[in-house]
């Protein structure tokens, strides 16, 4: 026999052992969300607890099986944003999407990435996260591939500058139906679409999530409490953008910051010194799961 060459039992057994460390991240915490009748959930396998290295230039299989290193088309990024390849990395179970300063442009140079599957209702999707001690966004999503339809699971802009405290205090729940051309936009604009209960969201890791049951509804959560509920054409689509649809389209997930357009218009955009401080440009995933609903037999 070579020595070389493992026996059965060690492959099932370190099989076994992999498949246990990389559930461990979320085994214990129940979708929140209630399947549809006749559904039960399944786990997909989008889902990632980055229990894996990947240097910034680095893709190994764990890592590219689900994701890719930039949007989910050409676009290179909002406002002051050069989405960038090269500020992503996973390390000590962590995804870590940093920024920095392009000296040439002088624009952000911002992480992201993107998933290589797409997903479509009715699905629960959930991420553990801390968001970046930035006035940029934190983020994760889900939108189109044409760019029409999103869902926001994480917005945040985490940020201890004086006068951003009102942001820092919030997390954004929402969701956008476009029509590109002419470009318009409808997002809610009640309160609620800006949670607080008491938060500092740079401070520490939460669980955000959202229950996309069908067109015309959606569930928030926040460490498994329902926070906010959106359901109905009034709420999800009032100018009909969607044609009558409401959120139908398949959606990839992307994991990013973002220098976004409205915030530069307001004055509010990195300084150098910020970007520059490694103890300030991170925005950490610990993991995302989504559960896809599955008829049951």
């Amino acid at each position: 026999m070579d020595r070389n060459a493992a026996s059965p039992l060690i492959v099932v057994l370190s099989f076994m052992m992999v498949n246990s460390i990389r559930s461990a991240d979320w085994k214990d915490l129940p979708v929140p969300a209630s399947a549809p009748k006749d559904h039960a959930w399944k786990l997909h396998p989008v889902s990632d607890d980055f229990s894996y290295e990947a240097k910034p230039t680095e893709a190994p299989e764990e890592f590219s099986r689900r994701w890719k290193s930039q949007f989910i088309n050409p676009w290179t990024g909002p406002g002051g944003t050069l989405w960038s390849s090269g500020h992503r990395y996973v390390t000590n179970g962590h995804l870590a999407i940093t920024a920095t300063r392009q000296k040439e442009t002088g624009k952000v140079l911002a992480g992201i990435i993107s998933s290589k599957a797409e997903l479509k209702y009715p699905l629960y999707g959930e991420a553990r996260a801390k968001v970046s001690n930035q006035v940029l966004a934190s983020a994760v999503w889900m939108l189109s591939e044409d760019s029409t339809e999103e869902i926001d699971i994480i917005e945040a802009y985490g940020s201890d500058r004086p006068g951003q405290e009102w942001y820092a205090e919030r997390m954004h729940l929402s969701h956008h139906v476009f029509i590109r051309k002419p470009f318009q936009d409808y997002q809610p604009k009640d309160d609620g679409s800006w949670h607080v209960d008491g938060t500092i969201w740079r401070d520490r890791f939460r669980r955000v999530g959202v229950y996309w049951r069908d067109p015309w509804h959606l569930e928030y959560y926040i460490d498994g409490k329902l926070v906010r509920t959106v359901s109905g054409k009034e709420k999800i689509d009032p100018l009909n953008y969607t044609g009558g649809k409401g959120l139908t389209k398949p959606m990839r997930i992307i994991i990013n910051m973002e220098d976004q357009d409205w915030r530069i218009e307001q004055g509010i955009t990195p300084t150098d010194e910020e970007l520059a401080d490694n103890n300030r440009n991170i925005f950490r995933v610990d993991w995302i799961r989504v559960y896809q609903a599955v008829e049951t037999e």
